[in-house]
């Protein structure tokens, strides 16, 4: 698969944040409506998209992360209702490994407690 460069740079820093948690190999990617969504402990963890990378996050993670500059809740195509788990991480975030590898590790332990919903 040809990936948008943008798309491969979040990938990247995503790999760099699962290497920081000392998990590398726990990551995995499939391509997804356009985008790339991102497996960690074989739980979806993350939404790659044009729009950027989005975590998925408990409703407790949530605010601390929207209330920083550039975050903002998914929308994962024109017209949809904004994402109730999937937030968009600022790019700058995204550049500190270990910032980023903590709000990582927040959405592995949410993926692993099984909560399905969008």
């Amino acid at each position: 698969m040809n990936m948008p460069a943008a798309l491969d740079v979040m990938r990247s820093e995503l790999v760099d944040a699962a290497a920081h948690l000392g998990k590398p190999h726990d990551l995995r990617f499939k391509p997804m409506f356009g985008g790339l969504m991102a497996y960690f402990d074989e739980q979806p963890c993350a939404w790659l998209t044009a729009d950027g990378l989005a975590l998925k996050l408990a409703p407790a993670d949530q605010p601390a992360l929207l209330a920083l500059e550039g975050a903002s809740r998914l929308i994962a195509k024109p017209g949809a209702a904004p994402s109730r788990q999937y937030i968009i991480v600022p790019a700058a975030v995204r550049r500190d490994t270990s910032q980023f590898a903590g709000w990582l590790a927040k959405s592995a332990v949410h993926a692993a407690s099984g909560t399905r919903s969008r």
